[in-house]
């Protein structure tokens, strides 16, 4: 188990360095990405308009009712809270159009007062000019759409847990912002008041009107009595008729109020069925089946009958006062019949109650009320009706001569009662809708904010670094990702193909070589690249154990620009500076490059001397290492492959293996044509130089296969131009560590010139 969690370990480790190679190998990507992402976000930081947010808080609650109206039942639910569907409903009117458009009136309104354009930006139109002084100013519905939820300039959100609703807004100007939210507020609160008010104005809007109507038919009876009295003198009737005339109006003045009543409860029950029904259709359904129950309807018409009969008692003022024994007789009966009344409607509430929200429960409430009094207002009535028409076989026994008069009496006398009472009832409608306070209450009003809330410049930096970064990294690995080219010795090994050495890049190197800087070994041999060619000197040398030692390389790449003849050349060199003589032979007959990198002349050459235009010793020359010659290729020929295929050229290798101990054979690209190939099979050893970030993967696997068909000489790969800095910094390390050391004092110090190790044997 400890083995498993080691590896994973290691695994995680690798994956992590190799993260490292890539970063490191690209960083003046990452660093351009990064850094510009982050000039952006800091123009922008600097250039970015500052803006203010106001807020407004409120608190919406159940409605309540009026101060003359006992709540019905609790405006908040179980946990005191309002519920959360009545405050979405709210919000959702909050975000109406009808508020927004009054919003945007009460805008212009206040533009055109204040009269300081400074103080405005969102109401202008900053199309053509970006001033808001020169601006146009924007009309109704063009305000009411910039303060809808699409813009995000007006938020309206409520607070988690608690019956509190923000209307934020945000503005260039403080002012404004300030402004919008409270002209929020205000308009929300006339029409809130108007919703909640609804049913009471329509009541005394009602009743205002029965009052005058009842005003005008107390006028004409006055004026119809006084007319029969002028036209036929003063009659007097007796106490018994008069006493008639006194109740009969009583009870006509008191069938019109329960006529008044019975409309006035009607209108507002069948607004509150609407309202249900589009809450929940089949509530309303089941109280319409429930309020024609028949026990449920005995009980209301008991208790109306004994209500009328107590009227009618008073009335006659056979009973005088609230403590006559009949009169508390019908109220202890009356009591009991509410209380089995009540019971009943406990049991209607409970079927309903159990699963319904507050809304639905609060309607089901009212309903239940209004049906109560509608139907109490029927009873009444018929009972009223049928009691007036007693009285009325009694009044119609009165003298003839008495009869008309006492007939415009009574009917003066019930519209004065009516009028009385419809003028009562108006007076308490009107308070009633004057009172009913609304169920919103200003918490906060919107305040002028003195510093901006937007934009927070520090955050914006530190984002728009972050994501440069971000995409700075996404950008180096995606391009790993997809890049298919070598780029490390792991790549190479990781296709069992054999790695002699990396060669670091050479700083200082131009695109078409520099001289100075190709032949390092023997410019700079004490430099980190030339350690590494030493390093490849001798793992060529111990590639074939147990054979004879190696005289023929062969140094070729897959294709051009991988830095073969840079290889051939100081692979050369460090031969030389061995002591060993050393020969290399530009065999690239078609792009030679060698006679460039060494700074002599093309001819006579390699070409030269198998046509036999030139002499052996003509064709060789010398560098400036010691033991190290050259052969250019000479007279570049149209028929490269069958020249170095020739039985000459076999030969002329033999000659020279007898003179030298080491040839470098610097070769055409593998791939491009069979030149090496053909060369491979004449040679102890085959080199293939790969090129970091340049060989692709499948280039690489070609040339090897191919050079393996074509003979056994092939003994690896020299990686060239990679970064020792990607991944490899340890070398760097350890060499400085070593080349710097002073032995003679023991201190360690970085030298910019080593000895020359020509004449040391490695």
């Amino acid at each position: 188990m400890e083995n498993n969690n080691i590896a994973t370990q290691e695994a995680s480790g690798s994956s992590i360095k190799d993260y490292i190679k890539i970063i490191r190998n690209n960083l003046f990507p990452v660093i351009l990405i990064t850094s510009i992402s982050l000039v952006v976000a800091i123009i922008y930081a600097i250039t970015a308009t500052n803006i203010y947010e106001s807020t407004t808080t409120l608190k919406i609650s159940k409605p309540m009712g009026g101060v003359l109206e006992s709540p019905l039942m609790s405006a908040t639910g179980l946990n005191g809270f309002t519920d959360d569907r009545f405050i979405s409903t709210e919000m959702e009117i909050l975000k109406s159009y009808s508020i927004r458009s009054n919003v945007a009136r009460a805008l212009i309104d206040t533009f055109y007062t204040k009269k300081k354009s400074g103080d405005f930006y969102l109401i202008f139109d900053h199309t053509l000019f970006k001033d808001n002084h020169d601006g146009k100013l924007l009309d109704v519905d063009a305000i009411a759409e910039l303060l809808s939820d699409k813009s995000s300039k007006v938020s309206i959100d409520q607070k988690k847990g608690v019956d509190l609703v923000d209307i934020t807004v945000s503005s260039p100007s403080p002012y404004e912002a300030s402004l919008i939210a409270n002209c929020y507020a205000s308009e929300y609160l006339k029409e809130n008041l108007l919703i909640n008010r609804g049913q009471l104005t329509s009541v005394k809007e009602f009743l205002d009107e029965q009052s005058n109507q009842k005003q005008k038919d107390l006028n004409s009876s006055e004026e119809a009595l006084s007319k029969y009295q002028s036209e036929n003198g003063i009659i007097s009737l007796d106490a018994q008729s008069q006493s008639l005339i006194t109740q009969m109006a009583s009870l006509e003045a008191q069938r019109d109020g329960v006529k008044i009543d019975f409309v006035t409860s009607n209108k507002i029950l069948s607004q509150l069925k609407d309202e249900l029904k589009q809450q929940d259709p089949k509530i309303a359904e089941y109280l319409q089946s429930q309020a024609s129950q028949s026990y449920y309807q005995a009980l209301q018409d008991e208790v109306a009958k004994i209500e009328v009969n107590k009227d009618v008692a008073v009335a006659s003022r056979r009973e005088k006062g609230e403590n006559s024994p009949l009169i508390k007789d019908y109220d202890s009966k009356i009591n009991e019949l509410k209380e089995k009344l009540s019971s009943k409607l406990n049991l209607i509430k409970s079927g309903i109650f159990s699963s319904s929200p507050d809304i639905i429960k609060d309607l089901t409430e009212k309903i239940l009320d209004a049906e109560i009094k509608a139907h109490a207002s029927t009873l009444q009535l018929n009972e009223l009706n049928g009691i007036i028409n007693n009285y009325e076989k009694d009044f119609n026994k009165l003298p003839k001569t008495s009869i008309e008069y006492a007939r415009l009496e009574r009917t003066r006398e019930a519209d004065e009662k009516l009028f009385s009472l419809l003028e009562e009832k108006h007076q308490e409608a009107q308070i009633n809708e004057l009172s009913q306070p609304g169920n919103v209450i200003v918490i906060d009003n919107g305040r002028v904010s003195p510093l901006p809330s937007k934009p927070n410049r520090i955050l914006i930096i530190i984002l728009g670094f972050v994501l440069g970064a971000g995409m700075s990294l996404g950008f180096v690995f995606i391009k790993n990702y997809f890049n298919n080219t070598i780029k490390t010795p792991e790549d190479v090994q990781s296709r069992n193909i054999n790695v002699l050495a990396w060669i670091p890049f050479i700083e200082g190197m131009k695109i078409n070589g520099n001289k100075d800087h190709e032949f390092i070994v023997a410019k700079k041999p004490d430099s980190i690249p030339s350690e590494a060619f030493k390093a490849l000197r001798t793992r060529v040398q111990y590639s074939k154990v147990g054979q004879d030692p190696l005289k023929t390389i062969l140094v070729t790449s897959s294709t051009p620009g991988e830095g073969k003849t840079l290889i051939s050349a100081n692979l050369a060199g460090t031969f030389a500076q061995l002591g060993k003589k050393t020969l290399i032979i530009d065999t690239d007959l078609r792009k030679p490059r060698a006679h460039t990198l060494f700074g002599v002349t093309k001819h006579p050459g390699l070409v030269d001397y198998l046509f036999n235009e030139a002499k052996l010793e003509e064709i060789i020359r010398p560098t400036e290492l010691n033991n190290l010659s050259l052969i250019t290729s000479g007279t570049i020929p149209p028929n490269p492959s069958e020249i170095l295929a020739s039985k000459k050229m076999r030969d002329f290798i033999e000659v020279l293996k007898k003179e030298y101990e080491i040839i470098v054979f610097d070769s055409a690209p593998v791939i491009a044509v069979t030149d090496s190939e053909i060369l491979s099979s004449m040679v102890d050893a085959t080199i293939l130089v790969v090129s970091a970030d340049i060989t692709e993967f499948e280039v690489m696997e070609k040339s090897v296969e191919m050079l393996k068909q074509s003979s056994a000489s092939f003994v690896g790969t020299v990686l060239n131009n990679f970064s020792y800095k990607g991944g490899y910094g340890s070398y760097y390390k350890y060499y400085y560590y070593y080349a710097g050391s002073d032995n003679n004092n023991g201190h360690k110090k970085p030298h910019s010139r080593q000895p020359d190790l020509s004449k040391q044997k490695n």
